[in-house]
């Protein structure tokens, strides 16, 4: 009686299948087993790190080696190419011993099981049994069985956080599924019995079964016909790499994170979008250099610091790296570990940029062709009053009533332009600055490669000449790569090829476009390169190669740049000061046991380090320059200036010049003259008309420096102090811009004192430090 009742309750319950079968659809995905991870990689395609909410990425049943396959059907199914996707002996089986209470039963075959992942959930109850019956019987009539494989085989949980074969090989034996071999697979394929249970690793106890069940999986292979009995005698079990405690501990979450970020910014991929995952992302970080600026950061730097005790502890350093050609990043620092510090040091954007911004300050006003309060053009040996405090003139001849400090409040008098990019002297870029107008500072900073919603740009007014806003080390170096370039802008790139799904997304193009002239560009890079040689960046000379660069340190000593470029990379390194707890900035006074940190410390240290490792056996090439620098009248400057033209009366000279003969041809600036062909660097593309208004004469520049040679009766450079010895000049230097290295701190410093400093006595009244201007 009882066994008639069982019967009947057993053909009900198939009655209802029947019905069932016509009712139900095959429903889509759920969405944890249609979720996958993203996968990143070097320039090289050497994972950097598997990233997303879930650690799947799914793979093509080709890319799985055919007896890993055959290790997962003799573990699970191994009928499974001749049965029908449904065992109803054991679904009967099942549904007996859950009706007389003995306990949770599952699915038998492979395509019961991959519904029950993909489509359903893991709850194990009579409902749920009877979909996962009635979805893998129409599953099996509409798919192959090498689709269904395909897709047990990528969301099956093989334990360690992984989900399908890809994720289980990377998990278990660091390399690719299609690298498996027999006895790993036959490891892998036993896991997915209960995964706990046969983590050697995890537990060395699991040992004796997990040996027990890969003999079995291996033994059931050769029972089939599917391994040789010979080689399978000779198998040693596989062992497992350690467990990883997290993918993007080290330097490799900022990688990512970073790239990432390009993605979103980008339009490439939505937030939402790498969520879901199923990215393959390649980025332009080269992996030898990436070691090379890690190893240059933490030896030539981090190493040195006590990292638990302050102010040691408040040091950050950020730096990315940019080849000049391209425009794509192929190495950045952005922190030690990405699990312990999560702001990427390298794309941050809340420490002032300092003085590496006074570079742009003067490209700007060579490509304006801008003039001083006195209607000299600006150029190289042009002078101001380098003064600390010396309150700026407005255009418009009125004072401003802002009078930026010099660093330690230096007073330097009489000063060139060169000499003063050299000492990186406030009080002439912020009248420079003026001179120009803020307003086009900022366009050519833009032009050059800082993004216009950099934090602090629009707001700077005239302390933009000296670096109050904030831009990342990533967009500094790329604006650097521009001058680096002639004046040819490209958008700078972290990502060279990104799929989804084996389909390839196309990314943005990075057509280049002139941002100013290649004569205030290469004017810009003369300068600079005296910066390396005789200035407050000639650390950076241990590079070994020629080298333009400027230093840079924010207002209160809470950070110090170097950036820097040579004819292939152009490099940012900055060091931050910033609390660990609170977040807050912090000034570098005291770390690594100096009293300051400054950008031509440190920084330039570390950034002539990696440069030299970074080229190593590549030949040295040197800048290829053409200037068009104006060559001033230089007038006395100081206290008389009697004698000097009014601006007045050089604009009444000037209007009573002979126009030009009617049809006479000017000069077109957007065809530049011919000159020796060079290698290396992007197509030049053509010169857009320079600003409109009459032309001027182009000048021929004398030999001796940027521009011309030293005027007539221009005092000559003071000589080196005594004790010593002219600051050698890196490979390739240009020649003749003088060759002491306190040329451009001391030469000019008699405005104010009789010896060759004229820095205040200690005994002397200091002004007090005026905020809202970075120093030198």
């Amino acid at each position: 009686m009882a066994l008639g009742g069982v019967l009947l309750v057993v053909l009900l319950a198939m009655g209802g299948l029947v019905t069932a079968y016509f009712l139900v659809d095959i429903p889509k995905a759920n969405a944890a087993a249609a979720a996958q991870s993203n996968v990143y990689l070097y320039a090289d395609g050497s994972e950097i790190a598997v990233a997303g909410e879930v650690n799947r990425e799914n793979v093509a049943l080709a890319d799985v080696p055919l007896t890993v396959r055959r290790a997962v059907l003799a573990a699970e199914d191994r009928n499974f190419y001749d049965d029908p996707p449904v065992d109803l002996r054991a679904m009967v089986r099942a549904v007996w011993n859950m009706v007389r209470g003995e306990g949770k039963q599952s699915g038998s075959t492979i395509t019961q099981q991959y519904v029950k992942n993909y489509y359903l959930d893991q709850r194990q109850t009579l409902g749920r049994k009877a979909k996962e019956l009635v979805i893998a019987v129409k599953l099996g009539r509409e798919e192959s069985k090498d689709d269904i494989l395909r897709g047990y085989l990528n969301t099956s949980y093989f334990g360690r956080n992984a989900y399908g074969v890809q994720a289980a090989a990377r998990a278990y034996y660091d390399k690719q599924a299609k690298d498996l071999t027999t006895e790993e697979g036959a490891y892998l394929a036993a896991l997915l019995n209960a995964p706990g249970a046969y983590d050697v690793r995890a537990d060395p106890e699991n040992r004796d079964r997990a040996l027990a069940r890969w003999n079995y999986v291996l033994d059931g292979m050769v029972k089939e016909g599917w391994l040789n009995k010979t080689r399978r005698d000779g198998m040693e079990f596989p062992e497992p790499v350690e467990i990883a405690t997290d993918e993007l501990s080290g330097e490799r979450g900022y990688l990512v994170e970073a790239a990432a970020g390009w993605l979103q910014a980008n339009g490439v991929a939505e937030k939402d979008e790498l969520l879901d995952g199923g990215y393959r992302v390649r980025t332009t970080i080269d992996p030898d250099r990436q070691d090379l600026l890690r190893r240059a950061v933490e030896e030539g730097f981090l190493d040195r610091l006590a990292t638990d005790e302050a102010p040691d502890r408040f040091a950050r350093v950020g730096a990315t790296s940019v080849d000049v050609d391209s425009g794509e990043v192929v190495a950045m620092y952005g922190g030690r570990d990405y699990t312990e510090q999560f702001v990427n040091n390298a794309t941050r954007r809340d420490y002032q940029a300092a003085s590496t911004f006074k570079p742009f300050v003067y490209a700007a006003a060579l490509d304006r062709r801008a003039e001083t309060e006195d209607g000299d053009r600006i150029g190289p040996r042009t002078e101001y009053d380098g003064d600390s405090g010396r309150e700026v003139v407005g255009r418009d001849g009125e004072k401003t009533g802002w009078a930026p400090e010099n660093e330690d409040d230096a007073d330097y008098g009489t000063i060139t332009v060169a000499e003063a990019m050299d000492a990186s002297v406030n009080a002439v870029f912020a009248q420079m600055g003026e001179d120009v107008g803020p307003d086009r500072v900022k366009e050519t900073a833009v032009a050059l490669g800082i993004p216009d919603n950099t934090p602090g740009l629009d707001s700077a007014q005239g302390s933009i000449s000296l670096g109050t806003a904030t831009p990342s080390t990533v967009h500094v170096a790329n604006a650097y790569a521009t001058l680096a370039r002639h004046g040819v802008h490209r958008e700078v790139t972290l990502i060279a090829e990104v799929t989804r799904n084996g389909e390839r997304i196309d990314l943005p193009r990075r057509d280049p476009d002139r941002a100013i002239s290649r004569e205030a560009a290469d004017g810009t890079t003369e300068v600079l390169l005296d910066v390396v040689r005789v200035g407050t960046g000639a650390a950076a000379q241990a590079a070994g190669r020629p080298a333009a660069g400027k230093t840079g340190t924010a207002e209160n000593d809470k950070a110090a740049w170097f950036a820097g470029y040579t004819p292939e990379l152009s490099t940012v390194v900055a060091v931050f000061g910033q609390d660990p707890v609170s977040g807050a900035q912090k000034e570098l006074y005291g770390v690594a046991g100096q009293d300051r940190i400054s950008g031509g410390g440190f920084p330039a240290q570390i950034w002539a380090r990696y440069t030299a490792e970074a080229l190593e056996g590549e030949p040295e090439r040197d800048f290829t320059l053409r200037s068009r620098q104006p060559d001033p009248e230089l007038r006395p400057r100081g206290p008389d200036r009697e004698g000097a033209p009014r601006r007045e009366d050089r604009d009444a000279e000037e209007s009573a010049s002979p126009e030009p003969s009617e049809g006479a041809e000017e000069p077109d600036e957007s065809q530049e003259p011919e000159e020796p062909e060079e290698t290396g660097g992007p197509e030049e593309p053509e010169e857009p008309p320079g600003p409109t208004g009459p032309e001027e004469p182009q000048e021929s520049a004398a030999p001796g420096g940027p521009g011309g040679g030293e005027p007539t009766g221009a005092p000559e450079p003071s000589g080196p102090e005594e004790g010593t010895a002219p600051a050698p000049g890196p490979p390739g230097a240009l020649p003749g811009r003088g060759g002491a290295q306190d040329r451009g701190r001391t030469a000019r410093r008699t405005a104010r004192g009789t010896g060759p400093s004229s820095r205040r006595s200690p005994g002397a009244a200091r002004r007090p430090r005026r905020a809202g201007h970075a120093r030198a």
